[in-house]
């Protein structure tokens, strides 16, 4: 069970730090839904089975803040999912969650990474993050007739034996084993991905909460990751459980520097949503964009 705003918190010291198994998966989900984010259940249960999920509970059990740290492999780790109930902001909690999740990725020798908002990156920046690239969230909530893809003949629809290639492209464009991420997203029945037909790149598209979410989407060069796109988005109407029937509401996280991609967005019906930046606490550079990477798989993932 969450924290709702009208619950009155009792002092902040006397929280207790745990972590969160399958059983609060829901109580995960009414924290990020009460703020407003796109996660799923499906991606809570990620953080718990995959990652180090934990939080704060108040004297009668309830979670009140999150925080998530997900390692790929030995190197780098994504720091996400920090949330405080309305009742608990400024007291904290935010911060304690945060120191926690950084000791235990450097503990293991890993690298903490985290794409953060204007004003998280100047806290993150005190203690020691390093600003690399800037993202933008691309959203569209207007509705829109389907239509042919300007792509068709460029890109194919993926199928299961096609797993290895996908993995293979994203490892490339990231220099990270994220097998374990792909694998989950591609067992979610709502997820679609396609693949280029020149056998350069792949995009995938998955329910959200509020909007279904676009990416990774990795490609050779900027008409692919276009032809990609248009695929993606045509076929991507009305899979966010919390969607109004027949609406289509799309995120994306795309990297600044591709300028030619959000030119086209524009021309698509997108608008910029909000700004982050990629930061790395400790770095021996800042974290740089991949040569093929176009679109993220999301702020929470990386």
């Amino acid at each position: 069970m969450a924290l709702s705003e009208a619950q009155a918190p009792v002092a902040a010291e006397s929280l207790r730090l745990q972590a969160l198994g399958e059983r609060d998966v829901d109580a995960g989900l009414a924290l990020s839904d009460a703020a407003g984010w796109n996660q799923t259940g499906d991606d809570w249960a990620l953080f718990v089975r995959h990652g180090h999920a934990i939080g704060l509970r108040d004297e009668q059990g309830r979670w009140v803040a999150t925080a998530a740290a997900l390692p790929y492999g030995s190197e780098r780790g994504w720091i996400s999912m920090v949330l405080v109930a309305d009742a608990w902001r400024h007291r904290g909690l935010a911060s304690r969650l945060m120191d926690a999740c950084v000791a235990h990725l450097r503990a293991g020798g890993i690298v903490p990474v985290l794409d953060a908002t204007p004003a998280g990156a100047e806290v993150y920046r005190r203690i020691g993050f390093v600003p690399g690239f800037e993202i933008d969230r691309w959203e569209r909530r207007a509705l829109h007739p389907a239509r042919e893809p300007h792509s068709a003949g460029a890109v194919r629809p993926a199928g299961a034996g096609d797993r290895d290639a996908v993995l293979a492209f994203d490892r490339a464009s990231t220099g990270l084993d994220r097998g374990f991420l792909l694998d989950d997203f591609l067992a979610r029945p709502e997820t679609r991905i396609w693949l280029g037909n020149d056998g350069r790149g792949f995009v995938v598209a998955r329910a959200g909460r509020r909007a279904t979410q676009i990416g990774p989407l990795v490609a050779g060069d900027t008409g692919q990751a276009i032809a990609l796109l248009e695929a993606a988005i045509d076929a991507s109407a009305g899979s966010a459980p919390l969607a109004r029937p027949g609406e289509r509401t799309i995120f994306l996280d795309l990297p600044r520097a591709r300028r030619e991609v959000a030119a086209w967005l524009e021309r698509q019906g997108f608008v910029r949503q909000r700004p982050f930046v990629r930061m790395a606490l400790a770095a021996t550079e800042p974290p740089r964009l991949g040569a093929a990477m176009f679109v993220l798989a999301g702020p929470e993932f990386g």
